[in-house]
């Protein structure tokens, strides 16, 4: 695993298509059934917000994973522009949207998927092009740091897609893999930019605005 400067890191190509990849499927369970792409921020669902940023950080494509009350967040929501991919095994878990939202890139044109999570609003547009940047080629893998811990977003190189598709299961995501390739992950620090928590309980929604 290695650690970038970031005035050591050329940006990355135009020419590269990298697709913001965001994973809103989840149901809120602790949050009393709350779908956390509905959860209000700054007056609007929490799903419009995480868009907002991926645009922002320099995705012109953006696909977005739904799950829990999928039509329900059609209807709320204001997404135009996006790709909106049904994930029908959302309560199996996180692993299950990712899977969703990289086959929904084969065939695309995409070189690499940044994938966010929609209940990281403390995770702002200048966190998410750092890792936007890091970028080289359908090889690189590259993720956001925090103090040195690996955290989202992450970006995925199409090289890896399958291979992330194979082991993505449960709440795990790209966890297994991504420890797997240690070695190849570039990490890029984002902690003084941004805050990687994540609204999972009653507690959390303090962070909402």
């Amino acid at each position: 695993m290695t650690t970038e400067p970031m005035n050591a890191r050329p940006k990355a190509t135009d020419a590269a298509e990298v697709t913001g990849l965001l994973l809103a499927a989840g149901g809120g369970r602790r949050l009393g059934g709350r779908p956390k792409a509905l959860l209000e921020h700054r007056g609007r669902p929490l799903v419009e917000h995480a868009v907002a940023v991926l645009r922002e950080a320099g995705c012109t494509r953006v696909h977005v994973v739904l799950g829990a009350a999928a039509d329900t967040v059609r209807a709320r929501a204001s997404l135009p522009g996006c790709v909106l991919v049904d994930n029908p095994e959302w309560e199996q878990g996180m692993g299950s949207s990712l899977r969703a939202g990289l086959a929904s890139l084969r065939d695309t044109g995409a070189d690499a998927a940044l994938v966010s999570l929609v209940d990281q609003p403390g995770i702002g547009a200048a966190a998410t092009a750092r890792v936007r940047d890091a970028y080289r080629s359908p090889s690189t893998l590259a993720a956001a740091a925090y103090d040195g811990v690996r955290g989202h977003p992450v970006l995925f190189g199409s090289a890896h897609w399958a291979g992330i598709e194979a082991t993505a299961v449960g709440d795990r995501g790209a966890r297994d893999y991504l420890r797997a390739h240690a070695a190849a992950v570039t990490l890029i620090e984002c902690g003084e930019v941004a805050e990687a928590y994540d609204i999972d309980t009653a507690a959390d929604l303090i962070h909402l605005e």
